[in-house]
């Protein structure tokens, strides 16, 4: 479970990015968090992964409340959650399979294990035969569904997407909605950042709307 309580972030110059938030997200759901650029979407899922701290408020997950864990541990659960990067961050020297490959090297697998984990996520993502391609030789859909295949990478409990559909066109954008539905319906919870109304329309998930800084509905359904 992930829960928020009244949690705020300022940065430099009294910026609020978010102010006063509070919500759960319980184990194996699919939650979208919707709003404008600036809303806060981003820093939510930063903070999620302690890569930002609150200035106020507590955030848990599960039974780790994030501003008393230690160094150690925060590793530790990193490696619950997967994260597919609004940027990808793909390394664009590392070939596709080795772009997987390597989030299992540093998960301490095996040769083995990470050869039959990297070709099962790839061709989880469709992407069975692209292994030997480097990131410059695919498509955007292609690439975006590489950051899956990576985020998946280790079997992470959580899944944090951060517009996963926002550079490509309505055809991957729903190749990529459909593997992000199979992937929760095996349990994975999922708390994707997105613009795209209408699949968030279509999915009929749980919608968390955000505008500057607030959380102003919390609901089932529409995107509006």
């Amino acid at each position: 479970m992930i829960k928020f309580e009244d949690v705020s972030k300022k940065f430099p110059g009294d910026i609020v990015a978010v102010s006063n938030i509070n919500f759960e997200v319980d184990d194996g759901e699919f939650a979208f968090l919707v709003g404008p650029s600036g809303a806060g979407k981003t820093t939510l899922l930063r903070m999620i992964l302690r890569d930002i701290t609150p200035t106020s408020g507590k955030i848990n997950i599960d039974e780790h409340d994030l501003s008393k864990i230690s160094g150690k541990d925060i590793l530790q659960l990193r490696r619950k959650m997967g994260v597919v990067f609004q940027d990808l961050k793909l390394l664009s020297d590392r070939s596709v399979y080795e772009n997987v490959a390597l989030s299992l090297w540093v998960l301490g697998k095996n040769p083995n294990e990470v050869v039959q984990e990297a070709k099962e996520k790839l061709a989880l993502v469709g992407l069975e035969n692209k292994g030997d391609f480097f990131p410059t030789q695919l498509s955007g859909g292609e690439l975006q569904r590489v950051a899956i295949a990576r985020a998946l990478a280790g079997d992470p409990k959580y899944l944090l997407a951060d517009e996963p559909t926002g550079n490509v066109d309505s055809a991957n954008a729903w190749k990529i909605v459909k593997i992000l539905d199979k992937v929760n319906k095996t349990g994975v919870t999922i708390l994707m950042a997105t613009h795209n109304g209408e699949i968030v329309d279509t999915l009929n998930k749980r919608v968390i709307r955000l505008e500057e800084g607030h959380i102003i509905s919390d609901k089932k359904g529409k995107y509006r």
